[in-house]
């Protein structure tokens, strides 16, 4: 069960590294810091929106546009919230 759960998570690691570096700084860490406290129904949401191409990630965690689908909003909405928070705790610590 343990090396199931590892496959699943590197396979998840692979997929958020998008090669584009904004996109890849905003989902790796979340992942890495969120991904286990998820809900499944929230983990089923991020490996939905993974699947999704770049240049549509892109525009949905810039906040250029929202997805159109709730549950895909949702978890963006979660992602870029995340990346604020560590954003605001680094200001702080400065």
């Amino acid at each position: 069960m343990a090396d199931n759960e590892d496959t699943v998570r590197k396979r998840l690691y692979w997929h958020s590294r998008r090669g584009m570096w904004e996109l890849d700084l905003l989902l790796v860490p979340f992942l890495e810091d969120r991904y286990d406290s998820l809900s499944p129904e929230d983990q089923v949401r991020y490996r939905e929106l993974i699947a999704a191409e770049d240049q549509d990630l892109f525009v949905w965690l810039m906040r250029r546009e929202w997805p159109e689908d709730a549950d895909l909003r949702r978890i963006v909405k979660m992602i870029v919230e995340h990346a604020e928070a560590i954003d605001r705790r680094r200001h702080q610590t400065l």
